[in-house]
């Protein structure tokens, strides 16, 4: 992990730590849920996102960060849901009881709706409109809202959800994983180009590098699915067989599959030559996700 990676972890995780509600009152399981999801590390790569691209657009981390930690959010909840019986069942989420497992099924599925709440609530609150500029906060606002909804994550998982224990197209895998993979890493590097100020050949540029770390990411989840540990993970491996689910590696081989995730980082790593500021951290990111182990 670089110095830069701490360092807007570390203030990442303040930010999120000071957006959330205060325990205490009748609904006290929910914020300890809330928390126990939003507060358990993970690599926060999708809020830097927001913030770096911010960055090279020329705008200011203040402004920015309240989108950032809304994406965080609204990432979290998408993975409290994931996990319930339900969608994918799953026990354990970063080496830790999955949500539902420690604050039941029922708890958990409000948390996750608490957590998209709080996401728009702190996008929009006075402070944040006002620091960011109300047409950046509201462009800002309304691509998340875009990217998570029925034509971006929850459409992935529905297609997720209706693929299973079927042999589906590698056309149909790919429109999945650009729905509930792809589209909010998507709106976080668009996010930060708007929240920044960015032009349109930034915008296009950003979005190329997106979709192409985007598709990789998910291909690399298929790899390790396959060739990883649960030790390693912090979660169950051998999900995708065992659901008779259609992946990359399914459709393409563990060779071929390497081989496109590798051809989208050179993509996304050509696409950075359009900003004119330092993008090396962006570059390194790119192919820190390629060749990642978790």
């Amino acid at each position: 992990m670089s110095d830069l990676t701490m360092q807007y972890c570390t203030q990442i995780e303040k930010a999120l730590k000071d957006y959330l509600p205060r325990s205490g009152g009748l609904q006290d399981m929910l914020v300890q849920a809330m928390t126990y999801s939003l507060l358990d590390g993970g690599k926060r790569i999708r809020p830097i996102l927001v913030l770096e691209f911010n960055r090279l657009c020329g705008g200011t981390q203040e402004a920015a960060m309240p989108f950032a930690c809304a994406v965080e959010m609204v990432h979290t909840y998408s993975l409290i849901h994931d996990d319930l019986p339900c969608m994918d069942n799953d026990d354990l989420r970063r080496g830790k009881p999955s949500n539902h497992k420690v604050f039941g099924e029922d708890i958990a599925l409000l948390a996750g709706d608490a957590l998209q709440a709080l996401a728009f609530e702190i996008m929009l609150r006075e402070d944040s409109v006002e620091k960011a500029g109300a047409q950046r906060a509201a462009a800002a606002a309304g691509i998340l809202g875009r990217a998570i909804g029925a034509d971006g994550m929850v459409g992935g998982q529905v297609i997720d959800l209706l693929s299973e224990g079927k042999q589906v197209p590698l056309e149909t895998l790919r429109k999945m994983d650009e729905g509930k993979t792809g589209a909010l890493i998507l709106a976080c590097a668009q996010m930060g180009c708007v929240l920044g100020g960015g032009n349109q050949a930034q915008l296009q540029a950003a979005q190329a590098y997106a979709r192409a770390v985007g598709l990789a990411f998910q291909i690399v989840d298929d790899i390790l699915d396959i060739e990883g540990d649960t030790a390693t993970l912090g979660k169950q491996v051998g999900s995708d067989a065992a659901n008779e689910k259609s992946t990359y590696v399914s459709i393409l081989g563990i060779q071929q599959a390497k081989a496109l995730v590798q051809q989208l980082t050179q993509t996304a790593i050509d696409a950075l030559h359009a900003f004119e500021g330092d993008t090396q951290y962006l570059k390194a990111l790119a192919e820190y996700l390629a060749f990642r182990k978790k």
